[in-house]
């Protein structure tokens, strides 16, 4: 059975375009939900957002939210339901994975950082030796390159040395690897709660304003 995944009310008016730009890459660890609570997150902020989502990425969504395409329907399904439909659309971009002409894989393409999440041990370790072969790990090490932020949301679990050293290697790098590790202390009751307090943390690493109850001043 597919992962339900939470959903904030869908704003009766979308906020005006906030002038910000995000890359989210999707591979193929396991954490879907994780990454279509951010997708309708920055779109319901106002932000603009280029998606990209590999080969194994793809059959994570099929595994674990049984989403057969890729669109605003699918993704975020009561956005597009809504009558602002349009406004969202404008700021959703969905680049094919082995497109490295697309935009996302150009310094020149400005953009306010990017997070891979989740990321597989599999990607970390291409961002972190070079390999662009893909146009995920083109565009994170376009990111570094150009000195902007690269949040890695490794999700695999133990670790081996190898990814130890790769995160190493990234951090040097320039990059923040936050694993998709959920704080316990406001003692959550839902997968919900969890969720967003893990999406939460990326966009604050990516100094992204929410009102996601993530905070330890929320513990009661």
């Amino acid at each position: 059975m597919p992962m339900p995944v939470p959903r904030s009310p869908a704003p009766t008016q979308a906020p005006a375009p906030s002038g910000r730009r995000f890359v989210l890459g999707i591979s193929g660890a396991s954490g879907a939900v994780y990454a279509v609570r951010f997708i309708e997150l920055c779109l319901a902020l106002g932000h603009e957002l280029h998606v990209v989502v590999s080969d194994y990425g793809k059959r994570l969504l099929l595994d674990e939210l049984d989403l057969r395409s890729l669109s605003l329907e699918t993704l975020c399904p009561h956005l597009a339901a809504s009558p602002e439909r349009a406004a969202y659309e404008q700021r959703l971009f969905l680049h094919p994975h082995r497109d490295v002409g697309a935009v996302i894989a150009s310094g020149s393409f400005l953009h306010d950082g990017m997070v891979v999440l989740p990321c597989s041990s599999t990607s970390l370790g291409a961002i972190a030796t070079g390999s662009g072969s893909n146009l995920l790990c083109r565009a994170a090490m376009v990111t570094l390159k150009e000195r902007r932020p690269l949040i890695i949301g490794h999700r695999e679990s133990p670790l081996s040395l190898i990814d130890i050293e790769n995160m190493r290697t990234l951090t040097l790098a320039g990059a923040t690897v936050c694993p998709t590790n959920p704080g316990l202390y406001l003692c959550p009751t839902t997968v919900a709660e969890i969720i967003d307090f893990v999406v939460g943390k990326y966009l604050d690493l990516l100094k992204i304003e929410h009102n996601l109850k993530i905070r330890w001043e929320d513990h009661a």
